[in-house]
């Protein structure tokens, strides 16, 4: 791997813990005030789906930068990465049904498989 697939990886973890770390908060604090939290129309995420939705970024984000060696030292950022690819076709298909803007979504994507490609490679 070059500086560039670090770079990339390193920035995507930040990015996926924040945001992991950022539902769990914002979501438990959205919900104790009275509102309703993540929802929009008829679609609507519960409570345990958010939740389960930020352990996994927030899982797949450490397994990016920290080392451990269960495996190979590549498998376990490739499956994360890939998980969160997975993720974000999911996030991209919610975001399209509810009318927002999938932009970022994407921009993730194309990050996420920047990074599977420099682990392949």
């Amino acid at each position: 791997m070059t500086n560039l697939d670090w770079f990339a990886q390193i920035l995507l973890a930040g990015i996926f813990l924040i945001a992991g770390l950022g539902k769990v908060f914002i979501f438990h604090h959205q919900t104790d005030s009275g509102q309703s939290g993540m929802s929009s129309g008829s679609l609507e995420l519960t409570r345990k789906a958010v939740y389960f939705i930020a352990m996994l970024e927030i899982a797949a984000a450490l397994a990016l930068i920290v080392p451990i060696r269960l495996w190979r030292p590549e498998v376990l950022p490739l499956l994360a990465a890939s998980g969160l690819a997975l993720l974000m076709v999911a996030a991209g298909i919610y975001r399209h049904r509810r009318g927002e803007s999938t932009v970022p979504i994407v921009a993730l994507f194309l990050l996420t498989l920047f990074v599977i490609i420099g682990h392949v490679v």
